[in-house]
């Protein structure tokens, strides 16, 4: 069962019909163009489903808009995806130069054709330098929405205090605002544009549960994560990490990967010996793929092993299906139990204390009881609450349905704001 049967129609009618007035005032169009810079990077389907999540939620709430979408990486795979799912939406691509100005000329088109420059959400507000070419370029509004504010630096505060409105996707960044000196009614918590993700790719799904002999709702999936992910592994120039900072980056990954991932065994035991089901390890990163036998599969008992499969790197719309018909989803990740959730299934969070406070957005929304602070958790814990949730999955799944019915309300108390900012 995905979103759409979770959240009834008119919830998010409501939502449009708050938004498009807001924009008509603030863009003097009733079915304003919007400029949607994200896609941060494609090694990562949190970062991508960050993209179409966002995408989703505009098309049903501001259903006359035009949308163009700057896309900041770039991967044919990804935009393929994209434009199945939203033919309508341009991508465009190109930098901006120290000046501000646009590097292409179809982001210079784009500056003059759209009313309204939206950042979508992400770790921080990684496109702040287009940002400021769109403010620089144009004085026309723009706004956030949906990312994390850990460090306000100086230049950013002074740009986002141009902005129409500043969502972010924890309640903790809010706070980290107010510290820098920023503070309105125009800033608020909107929870991360992947808590919208609609997309889906059922054959490759299909297939991969056809191949393994999977049982819709029978099987788990456990997804692993270093404290800090090695980056100088993923792209070929290393991403400017010296030799000093992957020494400490290696020592810290060294230090607790045992620790946490038998956490997560410890649980995958239980389920495999008290259910007789089976067990995918699956990626959110690249890297992943390289970890799940060391961490997650070689050390388990033979019985176990047995009924272990994993699956290579995917995109968003493959994950969101295989999550529809996992049982429980559990991630070292963040946004693995965001999809699967989307999806309306149950989903633990095992937190690492290195991954930001983006992780406050699970409390926000009522999701405590299945958030596991790693360093303060035990397997057993892990284990046992998942034993719960088999035992009573009637409650788990309301559980999830509840929390995306707060999701939906965050973002219908945003559009009010936005629809007021500019009265």
């Amino acid at each position: 069962m995905n979103r759409r049967d979770f959240i009834q129609q008119s919830t998010l009618l409501s939502a449009g019909a708050l938004l498009a007035p807001y924009l008509a005032q603030a863009t003097q169009k009733a079915n304003p163009t919007l400029l949607v810079v994200s896609g941060w990077q494609d090694v990562n389907i949190g970062d991508i489903a960050h993209t179409p999540g966002l995408l989703g939620l505009l098309q049903k709430r501001i259903p006359g808009a035009k949308i163009i979408l700057w896309k900041r990486s770039r991967s044919q795979v990804v935009e393929d995806m994209l434009t199945r799912n939203y033919p309508a939406v341009r991508i465009i691509h190109g930098n901006v130069n120290k000046d501000n100005e646009p590097g292409s000329e179809e982001v210079k088109q784009a500056f003059r054709e759209a009313d309204f420059f939206l950042h979508g959400s992400g770790p921080s507000v990684i496109a702040a330098d287009f940002l400021g070419a769109w403010h620089q370029q144009t004085k026309k509004p723009f706004g956030i929405f949906g990312v994390t504010t850990q460090n306000v630096t100086p230049s950013l505060k002074d740009l986002l205090q141009h902005a129409s409105f500043i969502f972010t996707r924890e309640t903790a960044s809010i706070q980290k605002l107010k510290e820098a000196g920023l503070s309105g009614n125009h800033i608020a918590f909107a929870p991360d544009a992947t808590f919208d993700l609609e997309i889906q790719d059922p054959e490759k799904a299909n297939q991969f549960i056809k191949t393994h002999g999977l049982e819709p709702k029978k099987f788990i999936c456990v997804v692993p994560r270093l404290r800090v992910t090695p980056y100088y592994k993923i792209y070929s120039n290393q991403n400017g990490w010296s030799a000093e900072r992957i020494q400490q980056v290696n020592e810290l990954n060294d230090k607790y990967k045992e620790a946490d991932h038998a956490k997560a065994r410890e649980a995958m035991v239980t389920w495999v010996r008290k259910t007789g089901n089976k067990v995918v390890v699956c990626p959110e990163m690249t890297y992943q793929v390289d970890i799940m036998d060391e961490l997650l599969i070689d050390p388990l008992p033979t019985d176990v092993k047995a009924k272990v499969v994993k699956h290579g790197y995917w995109l968003p719309d493959e994950a969101a299906s295989l999550y529809s018909h996992a049982h429980t989803v559990l991630s070292f990740e963040c946004h693995s139990p965001i999809i699967a959730a989307a999806n309306g299934t149950p989903a633990f969070y095992l937190r690492q204390p290195e991954d930001t406070i983006k992780g406050q957005m699970y409390y926000d929304l009522g999701l405590a009881d299945w958030t596991f602070e790693i360093m303060d958790t035990t397997g057993k814990q892990i284990a046992d609450r998942l034993m719960q949730v088999h035992a009573n999955y009637k409650a788990a799944t309301k559980n999830v349905k509840q929390s995306l019915a707060k999701v939906d309300k965050q973002y219908d108390e945003a559009f009010k704001i936005m629809k007021n900012t500019i009265a």
